[in-house]
């Protein structure tokens, strides 16, 4: 039910600001204040603030809260907070630093902040809130107004062109000479500060629409965890042995220091530790690293920092001292070959080996003021979260000393708390777990991510995988809810969603569309939430119908539009055509015809589910139809394979593996085909956005066997050393994409075999694959509890036995399906099954 609330409060900004000129070009930010007193006897502070387009909000210098959630024109998100034990009597201060970013983020010249973060034409801080005291009463209203408010628009930070990655928006240039010192005190005097002007608060609008629609956070805050950087890495100019620095002038080569990183995931840290990724996730102790690190008068330095994995998060740089000296810290995923063409092209190899490599990446700047202590320093944090394995931290000192305090970063991602655990008889599974499970993390902040480093964008076909993951490893759905609502919140008249969003910049990919109602779909099976299904079926109405309107005379839908994109996937055959078949320009693309077909079995039984069974009946019947127009217009009979286009004599993995999935070819002919598809090395292959399909279309057809081969792909990379898998094995732009993560999925549903028989598992089914491994064991998180599995083949004198052992909750009904397609019926608690294996170890 949507929120009715009462809005009090107005959005705050400052007057010039809000006057200026040609400020669409640019970013503005300002810092607001707003002191009050506690009195004796206790109190507490209850708020919900919210701002566009970013804010950081302190109570008397110390960090409260970020925020808010990536929202749209009709969701701004607002966090809601409570403060009680640093409220002692005396003198308070609430202060904020609020940044806007330019509306018209893609015209040339403009400071491009986030593509991702919606913005108003305007920006704006809103909080209403009170102090009350013990029994509740309002003691001091905290609303933002144009009375008690303080509001300084601040110069000092400029957004620099954007360089190397597409939607992120540009670095920082931060110049503390010209930030207030102790602006977010209590004792501070802001006196000189103006009163901001103010919008009206929303209940005085009369129904007219507002560019802020108040809608109450949905997901949890993100989680911040304090980290030090794991190890140098390589440093230049260092002082000399005896100086201040404890590291002497060398350039070591990354020894990696004792000890494990502290984090919420124990299991996670050591594994990947275990198999040798780098350094592992560890940290030296302070004295270890290069801090405090003094720079004399004219000094420069360069100290490379590895993070022991990559991450996401708030770098911190603490400086004293050092007015006219300047600091850039870059981000890198990798280490990197300066000429990719004397290594056969190849930009990266082992990540963290810097020998004959350079780190490239985007680079904050910040200039120190020179009023910094080592007691008291000036603190630069960039208002952007950032992503990267390795940070280099270059310092050049002016004529006044510098001393870096310190650099360390707050590590920040949704909350994920991961629960399933799977190992198995490959030696490499422990590493495949690990990595996945922190790619994923890096992955999820407010909205799901392809990469945290290149993109920061959700995408349909990303987040439908993603949040299987999630669900995997924790039966947690709220990012995904958000998700599903994202998209629906993005559907345009003609029936079309966006392909990315929330987003500022548009973008149409048709095949994207179709996951959106599969993502639907994956959701109602994990958890059967029909009031769900049912909020979102006239938005897969629309979309169907988009589709529906594309039908041409063969029964075909046809070519997509021109300015729509028809990804498929990234492939080196179609590295030209932009990850789509070339069959695109000659006319309908058979695989978004299965796809679309598939989408409308989905999206009949949501309609069914939902009580609407004429519509159900319906949308089975044109998937039907546009299936046998497959059938009849794009089989080659010679090859024995769909072709990509129903006029081209080409093919490819991705054709074959949805006309198995959208049941156009069925039973043994299906298996057949995925055979024959498998033997074939011609033919573009599925790339890691395409590989949970290919998973997907092995098992129906019980060829799971080949899953030992399809990992391959990924066990290549725990040899270089990473720590989140790679975006595609083709062009390799980015060391963490999130649908690599992959075996998190794999390895619950399929290897355990734990997925839901009836739709909120009702009824778990356990239907262990064995994919060419020896032994499994691990437990899954589900919506009705904890499930475990635990299952080895055992050699005998005739057939191999398969013996499973399992535990379910009390009460709740299991359906087991072993190997040798024999069904088993019981209700929670422990059970063993075992049975004959047959020959055909591809099941």
């Amino acid at each position: 039910m949507d929120e009715i609330r009462e809005w009090r409060a107005g959005w705050i900004w400052p007057e010039t600001l809000r006057r200026e000129q040609g400020g669409g070009m640019r970013q503005q930010r300002a810092l607001f204040r707003r002191a009050f007193e506690v009195p004796e006897g206790g109190a507490r502070l209850k708020l919900d603030v919210s701002a566009d387009s970013k804010y950081r909000l302190y109570l008397n210098g110390r960090l409260l809260l970020r925020g808010p959630a990536k929202g749209d024109a009709w969701a701004q998100y607002y966090d809601t907070l409570e403060v009680r034990e640093a409220l002692v009597a005396g003198p308070h201060v609430l202060s904020a630093e609020v940044v806007h970013y330019p509306r018209l983020a893609a015209l040339p010249g403009a400071q491009a902040g986030p593509a991702s973060e919606w913005r108003a034409d305007c920006g704006g801080l809103w909080v209403q809130g009170a102090l009350e005291d013990e029994r509740g009463a309002v003691l001091e209203t905290i609303d933002t107004d144009g009375r008690r408010w303080r509001a300084l628009p601040l110069e000092a930070v400029s957004i620099r062109p954007e360089t190397l990655t597409l939607f992120v928006g540009g670095t920082e240039e931060a110049r503390g000479a010209e930030i207030p010192a102790g602006w977010q005190d209590a004792g501070f005097d802001d006196a000189s500060w103006p009163h901001p002007g103010v919008t009206e608060p929303l209940d005085r609008l009369y129904g007219q629409t507002s560019p802020w629609q108040l809608t109450a956070r949905t997901i949890p805050p993100l989680r911040e965890t304090p980290r030090t950087f794991a190890r140098v890495m390589r440093s230049e100019g260092m002082p000399a042995a005896g100086g201040a620095s404890p590291i002497e002038g060398t350039s070591g080569e990354g020894e990696a220091l004792a000890g494990a990183m502290p984090g919420e995931d124990a299991a996670t840290a050591g594994g990947l530790s275990d198999i040798g990724i780098g350094s592992g996730i560890c940290s030296g102790s302070r004295s270890e690293l290069p801090f405090p690190l003094m720079l004399a008068p004219g000094q420069a330095v360069s100290v490379e920092l590895d993070a022991g994995l990559m991450t996401t998060g708030y770098v911190r740089l603490a400086c004293a001292g050092g007015a006219g000296a300047a600091v850039a810290l870059l981000y890198s995923e990798a280490y990197e070959y300066e000429h990719p063409a004397e290594h056969g092209g190849q930009r990266r190899s082992v990540r963290d080996d810097p020998e004959g490599k350079v780190l490239h990446g985007n680079e904050d700047m910040f200039l120190p003021g020179g009023g910094g202590t080592a007691a008291k320093p000036e603190v630069y944090e960039p208002m952007g979260r950032r992503a990267f394995r390795f940070v280099r931290l270059s310092a050049q000192a002016g004529e006044a000393p510098l001393t870096i305090v310190n650099l360390d970063y707050a590590e920040a991602g949704y909350p994920l708390e991961a629960v399933s655990r799977v190992t198995t008889s490959d030696p490499l599974s422990a590493a495949l777990w690990d990595i996945s499970l922190n790619t994923l993390r890096r992955c999820m902040q407010d909205t799901y991510e392809d990469t945290p480093y290149y993109e920061q964008m959700q995408y349909v076909m990303d987040a439908k995988s993603q949040a299987l993951f999630t669900y995997a490893v924790s039966a947690d759905d709220r990012l995904a809810r958000k998700t599903i609502h994202d998209f629906h919140s993005s559907l345009t008249p003609s029936g079309m969603i966006q392909s990315r969003y929330p987003s500022v910049n548009g973008q149409f990919i048709p095949g994207f569309a179709l996951y959106w109602i599969m993502m639907v779909h994956d959701h109602y099976r994990h958890f059967g939430d029909g009031q769900l299904a049912r909020r979102y079926l006239s938005t897969a109405d629309a979309i169907v119908g988009w589709f529906d309107r594309r039908i041409d005379a063969d029964g075909l839908v046809g070519a997509m539009p021109e300015a729509h994109w028809s990804f498929v996937d990234w492939v080196e055959e179609w590295n030209a055509t932009a990850g789509s078949p070339a069959a695109k320009w000659q006319g309908p693309l058979t695989v978004y015809n299965l796809m679309y077909a598939a989408a409308l079995r989905q999206a009949a039984d949501l309609n069914a589910w939902s009580g609407r069974g004429d519509t159900a009946a319906e949308y089975r019947q044109r998937a039907e139809r546009v299936l046998a127009a497959v059938r009849r217009l794009c089989f080659d009979d010679a090859e024995m394979l769909y072709r990509d286009g129903p006029q081209v004599a080409q093919f490819s993995q991705h054709t074959q593996i949805w006309a198995v999935l959208a049941d156009a070819v069925q039973d043994g002919d299906a298996r057949a085909l995925m055979e024959r598809m498998l033997t074939r090395t011609d033919l573009p292959k599925a790339s890691f956005s395409m590989a949970h399909y290919l998973f997907r279309a092995a098992a129906k057809t019980g060829l799971y066997g080949y899953a030992d081969a399809f990992w391959q792909p990924w066990r290549e990379q725990v040899g270089l050393h990473l720590t989140a898998w790679v975006e595609d094995p083709v062009q390799q732009r980015s060391d963490c994409h999130g649908w690599g993560a992959l075996p998190l999925y794999e390895y619950v549903a399929e290897t355990l075999g734990v997925q839901p028989e009836e739709p909120g598992y009702r009824t778990v089914r356990i239907a262990p694959r064995i994919g060419g491994l020896q032994w499994a064991s691990g437990e899954a998180l589900t919506p009705v509890g904890l499930v475990k599995v635990a299952w080895r083949i055992e050699q005998g004198d005739g057939a191999d036995r398969f013996v499973l052992k399992g535990e379910a909750p009390d009460g709740v009904p299991v359906v087991l399906v072993l190997p040798d397609g024999s069904r088993h019926r019981t209700a929670g608690s422990i059970f063993t099954y075992e049975c004959d294996l047959k020959e055909d170890a591809t099941a």
